[in-house]
């Protein structure tokens, strides 16, 4: 054992907080040319980033914890025997804690512990790589504050010399550095005969890769790069510089996700099912409740680290902003990289992949039409906790199965997947509530098990496209065509005036479900909170009816309700029993808390990147190019909407070719 480490974190000296670089480094020119300190959206640090040196390492990372507002401090730095540092880890400067002092007045606690940080190695090629990320801080941060840290006193702008940029080539070569580069001879390598024993590749901890996969993925990425300017992946490499790994997202992916950002579904299907494209999805829904896609990824293996490395990954891409709910599969290892990467979310089970598993853990079972049908009910039909656990106690007894190892799981994730635990979080629809409701996967008519890796490339583009049209032809038709009202009810009238038509074909029903609603009767009607009881004829088990009471209690004056079956958090719209207590107290409209805009259709949502010209310095050739391109972007999307469109940008540009053209600049 010849490695050792040393540095380990102060607590109690400041002045051994920060770590001085002396000299200048080429990452220092780098990084004050192209913007990462001075420009409107920094990079931040991404698993896979490498670097020439140590200090260019801590230059990047105290650049960016300038731009956000947060100090640095060397947390760890590791040692070989022989003096060479091999790893280091960099934290915020209120991560630990200091140490207790005896002192008849300590100083006070700055400190909280914070977790935000960044890991790297040594590799092989005498390069630093970043082995780890984590961007989340648990205090306030603000670039205001940032002039006020320590590390943060050689970081000055314009105090370095300036970086020669004489020719195109050169501006894009920088402008690239901001991706990181697959190596594809590292993955050309792979494809060995696993008939010779000893060259078997280790696939759990690679890609398996077939013959010319490589350089399809580079192929693919780099068109990908060249016309798309924020096109984001990241790649993953072992030990012996092989694919392991790999994330992606274009342009119009991550601006989606500023849009559809409260609930996520991390699709994991190909993977657990062993597909020929080991894809893993993150989905979220659209403003017409479609399917939106929210970055890609590949894995090697279902193990904790490649999930957490993924997770990562797509929080770097999505600018550090988790969403609140995220919805997988069934699966530990799952479950402890979510808690891990996103603590704060609300991880909920997929209902439908539960039911789908149904016949394969219960199908050898005596009685398993009636196992599953009681399963059914106590899933579907229980409207208060009481009612789920005792209808699960009487199914489990009376079959005898008690013991089954797949239901107990189950049992002790209920929290995270029966909708009777989930009315206090946002799903928008995501998680079906009723049994006839299957959620499909988005890439499900372009990828199958045995699908090769450069066919699902080649249609890639083809399932967005696809997917993209669906939602330009729905968003046309709720802004061009009058929606026929089935009924006279204001509240259907007030929304079909915002909402886009899918959503409002889906609270017509609950508009018709009123009128199976009576009986609406007050308990305690002093109080600032009425609670009402609301009967209604529910069909149950197919062709029976019966009369279920549900509880909605309504304030107001804060002109609030609430009902006992939760549709609203789980739906996203207001149900049956909710519009019957506001329609029996002379409310003409849905108050507007309950009116949510990623429904609307009067937003205008443009799936580009708004770049404005905040920090641009029209002195540096790399900020000229990268804003200029950037807002051409803008230009291209508009002008390729119609032939009118197409026509305007055409002359504009021409216009402007020509005045360029007139232009004298003796620099040239």
């Amino acid at each position: 054992m010849d490695e050792v480490s040393l540095n380990t974190e102060p607590a109690g000296d400041d002045d051994a907080d920060e770590f001085e670089i002396e000299g200048d480094c080429a990452m220092t020119d780098f990084i004050s040319q192209t913007g990462i300190i001075q420009g409107e959206n920094p990079l931040p640090p991404v698993v896979g980033m490498e670097f020439d040196s140590y200090e260019d390492v801590y230059y990047f990372y105290n650049c960016y914890a300038k731009q956000q507002g947060f100090g640095v401090r060397v947390s760890n730095t590791w040692y070989r025997k022989s003096k060479e540092r091999y790893r280091g880890k960099l934290s915020c400067s209120s991560a630990g804690f200091k140490k207790k002092s005896e002192a008849n007045r300590p100083r006070p606690e700055t400190r909280t512990g914070c977790p935000a940080m960044i890991k790297f190695r040594l590799m092989d090629s005498n390069r630093w790589r970043v082995i780890e990320v984590e961007l989340e801080h648990n205090h306030l941060i603000s670039p205001a504050s940032g002039k006020f840290y320590k590390s943060h006193k050689s970081v000055g702008v314009g105090t370095k010399r300036a970086l020669q940029l004489d020719t195109a080539e050169e501006v894009q070569k920088i402008r690239l550095f901001r991706t990181v580069i697959i190596d594809s001879e590292g993955n050309g390598s792979i494809d060995v005969d696993e008939g010779e024993s000893g060259n078997r590749v280790d696939y759990s901890n690679q890609l398996k890769l077939k013959e010319g996969d490589a350089q399809a993925v580079q192929n693919y990425f780099s068109r990908l790069q060249l016309m798309d300017p924020n096109f984001f992946y990241v790649v993953d490499l072992n030990e012996k510089g092989c694919l392991r790994n790999l994330f992606w997202a274009d342009a119009r992916t991550r601006v989606a996700y500023s849009y559809f950002c409260d609930i996520v579904a991390i699709d994991t299907t190909c993977l657990e099912n062993k597909f020929e494209v080991p894809l893993v999805s993150f989905i979220g829904v659209n403003h017409h409740g479609q399917s939106v896609l929210l970055g890609c990824g590949l894995l090697a293996s279902e193990t904790v680290e490649s999930y957490t490395w993924l997770f990562r990954a797509w929080l770097t891409c999505i600018l550090g902003r988790p969403p609140q709910a995220i919805i997988t599969s069934q699966c530990r290892t799952l479950q402890t990289a979510i808690s891990d990467v996103f603590p704060r979310a609300s991880h909920c089970l997929c209902l439908s992949h539960i039911m789908q598993k149904i016949p394969e853990n219960l199908g050898g079972l005596f009685e398993y039409e009636a196992i599953k049908e009681s399963f059914s009910r106590a899933v579907y039909y229980s409207l208060r906790v009481e009612e789920f656990e005792a209808a699960w106690e009487d199914m489990v007894q009376h079959h005898g199965i008690r013991d089954h190892k797949w239901l107990q799981a189950l049992f002790d994730d209920r929290k995270r997947w029966v909708p009777v635990y989930l009315k206090d979080i946002f799903l928008a629809g995501m998680s079906p509530v009723q049994p006839s409701e299957v959620v499909s996967s988005y890439f499900k008519e372009f990828l199958h098990k045995d699908t090769p890796l450069k066919e699902f490339l080649d249609k890639y583009d083809q399932a967005l496209q696809t997917h993209h049209r669906l939602e330009a032809l729905a968003d046309l038709d709720s802004r061009n065509s009058s929606y026929m009202l089935k009924s006279r009810c204001y509240f259907e009238l007030q929304l079909s005036k915002v909402y886009t038509n899918d959503i409002l074909r889906k609270f017509e029903s609950e508009v018709e479900g009123m009128y199976s609603c009576f009986s609406t009767s007050q308990l305690n009607p002093d109080g600032p909170v009425i609670t009402y009881i609301v009967k209604e004829q529910t069909e149950v088990d197919g062709n029976r009816r019966e009369v279920r009471d549900y509880e909605v209690l309504y304030n107001p004056s804060e002109m609030e309700v609430l009902c006992i079956c939760g549709m609203f958090n789980l739906r996203g719209y207001l149900c049956r029993h909710t519009l019957s207590v506001l329609n029996q107290n002379g409310v003409e409209e849905i108050p507007a808390q309950y009116v949510l805009s990623r429904w609307r259709k009067d937003i205008k949502r443009n799936y580009i990147f708004d770049h404005s010209c905040s920090g641009i310095d029209i002195n540096n050739p790399v900020h000229r190019y990268d804003h200029l391109y950037k807002c051409i972007v803008q230009v291209v999307e508009e002008g390729r909407k119609s032939q009118d469109r197409y026509k305007v940008a055409f002359g504009a540009l021409d216009e402007i070719l020509n005045k360029l053209c007139l232009t004298e600049d003796p620099a040239l």
